[in-house]
């Protein structure tokens, strides 16, 4: 956001230094030239400023293998099929609470509950979801081999 505002207030600049705005046909296709231009010549000088050497490249690692994404899809797969077994009105309001960040109160109001009902059924959710995720997992590690962790 902050090379954005930069290239914006850099655009502004150049075009209060030109003075023969009579010359320009289309504006905003000026101003899009001019900021990509500015781009353009801000990459080409950060590439110079600090220069590398390909073989750096190799020393990077990356944290992220195939194995544990495909953990982290599974266990969202697992989450997602547990939200949806919900009750419905227990799905609208952790999606409002959790989504949306709406507060207790305004939940009640839009659901024509109490919130003590609200309270109520987020802490019921919690506990079907723990139960509904709990069974998953020790289902998933009664298949996987004797040495092997989920």
């Amino acid at each position: 956001a902050a090379d954005i505002d930069d290239i914006a207030q850099e655009v502004f600049l150049r075009v209060l230094r030109y003075d023969r705005s009579e010359l320009i046909d289309y504006p905003q296709a000026y101003l899009f030239k001019i900021a990509s231009n500015v781009s353009a010549e801000w990459a080409m000088r950060s590439s110079r400023r600090m220069p590398h050497h390909p073989e750096w490249l190799a020393e990077l690692v990356d944290a992220l293998t195939p194995e544990a994404e495909l953990e982290r899809e599974t266990l969202d797969e697992r989450l997602r099929a547990a939200v949806d077994a919900l009750p419905p009105r227990h799905r609208e309001i952790l999606r409002l609470h959790f989504a949306d960040d709406v507060p207790h109160e305004e939940i009640a109001r839009r659901l024509g509950v109490t919130r003590k009902i609200v309270k109520r059924d987020i802490a019921r959710a919690y506990g079907a979801l723990r139960i509904s995720l709990d069974q998953s997992l020790a289902g998933e590690s009664a298949r996987q081999p004797a040495g092997k962790k989920v």
